[in-house]
């Protein structure tokens, strides 16, 4: 299964979304993080040795979501060079007016030498638990605070962050509206990559290919922007590999914990190691997206469909990654669906109407990764990027 659930002063981006309440809050951070020092004990679950390491901290101020929310999902974009790792956490404030304990939304390293990236289960209680890479409050809250600690020796940086905060819809059949004019006959060069022509390969990281929906999706887009590993960072991958950088892909966003490579956060982290901008939103329709696709930013969407309520498929999911790249003069939706069994099938339209209601009625709920060049600006919104 793919997942696919500056100044030191601190800015933010923040508008409610009256229709899904659904709203994205992305702070900005200094390249060394205001800093509370210390030094902590860890032991990697997944084999390397326990011991104590200093740490620098950041926490924000308590923020106000302006609505009960049901689920929130943060992201980051980090640099953590070789004995050096990354914690991010969340704390609610509920409706009721409760505190709530700090939950560890991931642990996260670019490489493997120090700390194995991941995830951690098991810590529910009374008033939220953590799914892989989404907070879901059990007692709705109504505000938040984010922490972030850099831990161990070497010059680790976060250099932006956000949460994602969402009172969640029910997941019943949507509606679509129209294809905005503006987009009806764009289709972005997007390089079309499978994930099926990896089946077999590297299963210690989400048993090969077949799972690697989210690896191939994030490896298309940084393509598209000309970015993404060097031929030094590819030379493990086994020779006559169709796209070494999947398999690069894959083994940087793997989660030891969920023992998979859709951790919705992680894939946007790998990318904005290539010095991409990125974060996890939702989207409230087919509207917005095409907003992004006027821009020229592809966007990675996550949806989950049995085989009939998207024609053309040809297969059933409970989650999968593909990258929305335009829309035929139709308006139909134009995708990289990596699901595709050799990279000349990658390419698929979909007819609008199901895509957007698979996409938004779903366990993912419009869930999308927009990763983009600093450089590249995003198109106005109404609040959710």
């Amino acid at each position: 299964m793919c997942h696919e659930q500056h100044e030191t002063t601190i800015g933010g981006v923040v508008t409610l979304l009256p229709a899904d309440l659904s709203r994205v809050v992305l702070h900005r951070f200094p390249a060394v993080l205001p800093s509370t020092v210390g030094t902590a004990e860890y032991l990697d679950p997944f084999g390397n040795g326990g011991a104590a390491h200093p740490f620098r901290r950041w926490e924000s101020e308590e923020r106000e979501i302006g609505f009960p929310a049901t689920e929130l999902v943060p992201s980051w974009s980090a640099v953590t060079p070789p004995g050096t790792w990354l914690t991010v956490e969340l704390r609610g404030r509920t409706a009721g007016g409760g505190l709530t304990k700090w939950y560890v939304m991931g642990r996260w390293a670019h490489g493997e030498e120090t700390i194995h990236r991941t995830s951690l289960p098991g810590q529910g209680d009374e008033d939220a638990d953590v799914a892989v890479d989404t907070l879901v409050a059990r007692r709705p809250w109504v505000a938040f605070r984010l922490r972030l600690t850099l831990h161990g020796e070497g010059e680790a940086a976060v250099t932006a962050a956000g949460v994602m905060a969402s009172a969640v819809r029910p997941r019943g059949a949507r509606t679509t509206g129209p294809c905005p004019d503006g987009v009806r006959g764009v289709e972005l060069a997007v390089p079309r990559r499978s994930q099926k022509v990896h089946a077999g390969h590297y299963p210690q990281w989400d048993g090969g290919g077949d799972s690697w929906c989210s690896p191939a999706a994030v490896t298309m887009v940084l393509e598209y922007w000309g970015r993404g590993p060097g031929p030094e960072e590819l030379a493990w991958v086994r020779p006559g590999d169709p796209c070494p950088a999947v398999d690069h892909a894959a083994r940087h966003m793997y989660d030891h914990s969920y023992q998979g490579t859709g951790n919705w956060p992680f894939g946007v982290a790998y990318a904005c190691r290539y010095g991409m901008a990125g974060f996890v939103t939702r989207l409230r329709s087919m509207a917005e997206l095409a907003r992004l696709i006027a821009a020229g930013i592809p966007v990675i969407t996550s949806q989950s469909f049995k085989e009939h309520e998207l024609p053309g498929s040809g297969y059933s999911t409970s989650g999968h990654l593909m990258v929305v790249t335009g829309f035929t003069g139709d308006g139909d939706v134009v995708a990289n669906d990596p699901a595709a069994p050799h990279d000349e099938t990658v390419r698929r339209v979909y007819p609008r109407s199901a895509f957007e209601n698979v996409w938004l009625r779903g366990s993912s709920g419009g869930i999308v990764y927009v990763v983009h060049p600093p450089e590249v600006p995003l198109p106005p919104s109404d609040g959710n990027w």
